[in-house]
């Protein structure tokens, strides 16, 4: 594990999985994307579409506030509601005044991203494969004022102790958990959401991976009063459309915690099919980072970009991992599919390996 300041050089941060099924990729088997399948489910569709006829007035998000603050039992002033989790990097880029922001990596790259747009300079701690992309919190520079680290991370399926994130937290430091994914970790264990007792907490969660709403952007900042004025301060006049605010209320009614505690134990019994099939391929190089967490797993392969081109011939397309700090060319993320699509995907990959 080790420090790095850098400037972006080498890393395309802003390239994310949809790039790979875009244009000639739209046919193919979309395992480079971490959205759920099958989603949005249709009683989700009918709340949306009904919000539409509400369209003629300027969004009121006091009612999704006010829903997202009870499902996590906390006031509402420690709850935004924002146009997807990535809007919410933004805001924190902006609105906070730090002076040596640290990136745990590899990690979604936007957080990263956002701060050099706003003039940061950024420092990275970066994850060793060779210690399964573990923290050490001893790792993160004791001046760092703004820490962010995803969990389970993007892109290493890695869940990290509750504890060990939280023992992050400073006094004057301001500690970004995001959260996105961890509705897909069965009983959402190691989850700081909700927590109100870590000094400087602040976490992000967005709506749009468990249940299909990329393309409507919704999400939500979990954080204390002031952080929270802050950010609502560098936000633009009615930042989440009506159908979002729709979509939020739904997502975190009791019916939909329900369902999506459900997805997460399917999706665990289907990655435990997937590592399993890929498992079957050590011996030609594959390599699974181990005890996946995430609707994900990340894969080290011998000559992954040619694999990776093989695989598109096939009808298939992956995340490639040499995007993401910390990682090569050797890498690339794989989605969890149903047990059907996976086993489609391990003949394909039979055939790419070399």
């Amino acid at each position: 594990m080790r420090t790095e300041d850098v400037d972006g050089i080498g890393h395309d941060l802003r390239h994310h999985g949809d790039a790979e099924v875009r244009d000639d990729g739209a046919a193919l088997v979309d395992l480079a994307v971490n959205v759920r399948t099958g989603t949005p489910p249709p009683w989700l569709r009918e709340e949306i579409a009904g919000s539409l006829t509400f369209l003629a007035a300027y969004p009121d998000g006091r009612a999704a506030r006010a829903a997202v603050a009870a499902r996590h039992g906390l006031p509402v002033e420690r709850v935004l509601l924002t146009a997807g989790a990535a809007e919410a990097f933004v805001l924190l880029a902006r609105a906070l005044k730090v002076r040596r922001p640290v990136v745990v990596h590899p990690q979604f790259t936007e957080p990263e991203a956002a701060l050099r747009d706003a003039g940061h300079t950024v420092d990275r701690v970066l994850l060793r494969a060779e210690d399964g992309f573990r923290l050490d919190p001893a790792a993160v520079p004791e001046d760092a004022d703004l820490v962010v680290i995803g969990n389970p991370t993007n892109p290493t399926s890695v869940l990290h102790p509750a504890g060990v994130v939280a023992g992050l937290a400073r006094p004057g430091r301001v500690l970004v958990v995001d959260e996105a994914f961890m509705d897909a970790v069965p009983g959402e264990r190691e989850a700081l959401a909700g927590r109100t007792d870590v000094p400087g907490l602040v976490v992000l969660r967005s709506l749009t991976k468990t249940w299909g709403l990329a393309g409507l952007r919704i999400g939500y900042v979990l954080a204390g009063p002031g952080t929270i004025a802050a950010l609502e301060r560098a936000q633009p006049l009615w930042p989440v459309s009506t159908p979002a605010l729709a979509a939020a209320r739904a997502c975190v009614a009791p019916r939909a915690l329900a369902e999506a505690m459900h997805a997460a134990h399917r999706i665990a019994g289907d990655r435990a099919h997937l590592v399993t099939g890929l498992s079957a391929f050590a011996d030609r190089g594959v390599r699974v980072v181990e005890d996946a967490q995430g609707p994900f797993v990340l894969v080290r392969m011998t000559g992954a970009a040619a694999v990776r081109r093989r695989l598109r011939d096939l009808g298939y397309a992956v995340r490639r991992g040499d995007t993401f700090p910390g990682l090569g060319g050797e890498w690339v993320r794989i989605a969890v599919r149903d047990r059907s699509t996976v086993s489609g995907f391990l003949e394909a990959l039979s055939a790419a390996l070399p």
